[in-house]
């Protein structure tokens, strides 16, 4: 019985010690990536930008939700909203092409691959702008603030893409010289 009890013991320990060797991990051990596969995509961007141009800056974020929808999920069964109710509204008037020029060959670009695209008349008004005064990749609805309920009680996942300066490790390294050295 003694020897039964031993050997429990020192099956015991050998599995804590293999265990603990598997989950020790450090600052110097590298990242995994895991190609998950995701589902159907159901989502709803919210723009409300301080800059007419914002707008197009933030389809970045639409450009790259669409690349990974292709290459690790089901991008046919995924669908696309943006409800615009911002100052990017004046870079999506066809009033104001002479000084936004690219504009609507970047919203063509995502309307192409089946992005709707809304403008929210109340925003609309407020800025000068009647329903018709917008390209014609735009549907101009009542509310934003509706609209984006109505997609939200579908089961549409809310985004609200937040824009900032990026910064690439040669920034990094330049405001933290210490880095350089590894």
């Amino acid at each position: 019985m003694k020897g039964i009890v031993m050997k429990i013991a020192l099956l015991a320990a050998a599995a804590l010690v293999a265990s603990s060797l598997a989950v020790r991990a450090g600052p110097d051990d590298k990242s995994s990536f895991e190609p998950v596969q995701y589902e159907a995509q159901k989502v709803l961007y919210d723009f409300n930008f301080d800059a007419p141009l914002d707008g197009v800056r933030a389809l970045g974020f639409i450009r790259n939700h669409i690349k990974a929808a292709k290459e690790f999920g089901d991008f046919e069964g995924s669908k696309f909203v943006v409800v615009a109710h911002g100052n990017e509204l004046h870079g999506f008037s066809r009033l104001n092409r002479a000084a936004f020029p690219d504009v609507y060959d970047a919203v063509k670009e995502l309307a192409d691959e089946g992005v709707e695209f809304h403008i929210c008349r109340n925003a609309a008004k407020g800025r000068g702008y009647a329903p018709d005064e917008f390209y014609d990749l735009f549907t101009v609805v009542p509310a934003a603030v509706i609209d984006i309920a109505k997609y939200e009680n579908a089961g549409y996942s809310y985004m609200y893409p937040a824009l900032t300066p990026r910064m690439n490790r040669d920034d990094v390294i330049a405001k933290y010289p210490e880095l350089e050295l590894q």
